[in-house]
């Protein structure tokens, strides 16, 4: 299946970074904040400051896809001979990366790994070769105590979560594109990565298929096709989420903003009652008393109602709803999970670049028809993680995303401040 996912791929040369100092002498624009700072940093010639930076974010080495099963388990560096006789190792800031190549994938790597695992005939370690922050380090002995040093003092791997990461180069420009990538924003902040970027790394290669396997049980293309798929149709979260909300939405509709909660329960009751009848015809058990399995459901149902009160009156007290807001679908919980889907399988490299792209613009289509505003869509996304994994506990799994909503909601870097719900 690989061979069928690389003919459709995009072949091109930019097989490692390669960039180019402006050559009027002016300022180059680095493409993210690490970047940024790593080039001021070479401009002051502060090579340890540098080291410690790296230290702290982590850095991607090259391997080639032949090799990459067993490079990935043992660590090993992709290696070139320099004119001098000398080896020199090639590692990467995440900013940098080039377009995903279907001949090489990039494998994250801590600095404290590349102290213990630098094989002993590797003389330099050259970070961000062939860009304007590149840095070199010899790789004696005492050299690898400090990188030890660093790593054990600055590194820890929750360091790059709950972040807004833009890229200043790079980007789509305005347009459905940049809109389906903005609405993966929630699980780019929780991760820290940068929310704005088709040239999709992630954590590695090796990480990415991990992260899909473990958290999704997705192992192959097929089986993030399919996955994909589900999410952009809105049917991995359970049907009866929107159902009880839709319910709540046609009395809105029909009366006005003030629903009766008991009201609502029998609307729900009633509607799944008659559906009961209609698919199973004349004579179906539907009334109360006549169908256990059926009874148990519709007071599942009426009390999920009853649980959407409860988060909806903490979100208004949170100010995540207005005073007087609700929340009308909790189809933003499949919609932002599927443009990081997308960028999960093109991490994996299950996706094209094409498929990435189409399925992104599909996220943003799905989302603006079934929203009206960032906020909104975000109540959304919350309450369907709420329902999904919190059961009323009001922990980790609901502060956790109200602390990005409401970065989210406020930062000027934030895509749901830079990028319109809807274009004019």
């Amino acid at each position: 299946m690989r061979a069928a996912v690389e003919a459709d791929d995009e072949y091109h040369d930019d097989v490692f970074p390669s960039i180019i100092a402006p050559p009027d002498g002016s300022r180059w624009q680095a493409p993210a904040d690490l970047e940024e700072h790593l080039y001021e940093l070479c401009e002051a010639d502060d090579a340890y400051t540098y080291l410690r930076a790296v230290a702290v974010e982590g850095l991607y080495r090259p391997v080639s896809r032949a090799g990459q099963d067993s490079d990935a388990a043992t660590g090993a560096l992709l290696t070139v001979t320099l004119p001098d006789g000398r080896r020199a190792a090639q590692v990467y800031t995440a900013g940098l990366l080039p377009r995903p190549h279907p001949a090489v994938v990039y494998e994250y790597v801590t600095l404290g790994a590349l102290a213990e695992g630098c094989p002993d005939d590797v003389d330099l370690l050259v970070i961000n070769a062939a860009t304007p922050c590149e840095q070199h380090y010899l790789t004696s002995d005492d050299e690898r105590e400090v990188w030890a040093d660093l790593h054990a003092r600055h590194h820890r791997p929750d360091a790059r979560a709950d972040r807004i990461e833009t890229r200043r180069t790079g980007a789509p420009g305005p347009g459905p594109l940049l809109h389906g990538l903005a609405c993966g924003a929630h699980l780019c902040f929780a991760n820290g990565d940068a929310w704005n970027t088709l040239d999709w790394h992630g954590a590695g290669h090796h990480n990415e298929v991990g992260r899909l396997a473990e958290s999704w049980g997705v192992h192959n293309r097929e089986g993030w096709l399919a996955m994909q798929e589900g999410l952009l149709a809105r049917e991995v979260s359970p049907w009866y989420w929107d159902f009880v909300l839709g319910a709540r939405s046609e009395l809105i509709a029909r009366q006005g903003p003030r629903v009766d909660p008991e009201q609502w329960r029998d609307v729900v009751e009633s509607t799944l009652r008659g559906r009961a009848l209609e698919s199973g015809g004349p004579g179906t058990p539907h009334l109360p008393g006549e169908d256990p399995e059926l009874d148990g459901f519709v007071a599942a149902l009426r009390g999920l109602a009853g649980q959407v009160l409860r988060y909806e009156a903490r979100f208004r007290a949170d100010e995540l709803l207005p005073p007087d807001g609700v929340v009308a679908t909790v189809a933003a919980w499949d919609i932002g999970r599927a443009s990081k889907m997308a960028r999960w399988g093109r991490g994996a490299r299950y996706a094209t670049h094409t498929e990435l792209r189409t399925a992104v613009e599909r996220a943003s289509a799905a989302a603006r028809s079934a929203y009206t505003s960032w906020p909104e869509f975000s109540a959304g996304y919350v309450l369907g993680r709420c329902l999904h994994f919190d059961d009323e506990g009001f922990g980790p799994w609901y502060t956790d995303v109200l602390h990005a909503h409401r970065i989210l909601t406020t930062d000027p870097d934030s895509p749901w401040l830079t990028v319109p719900f809807f274009e004019d």
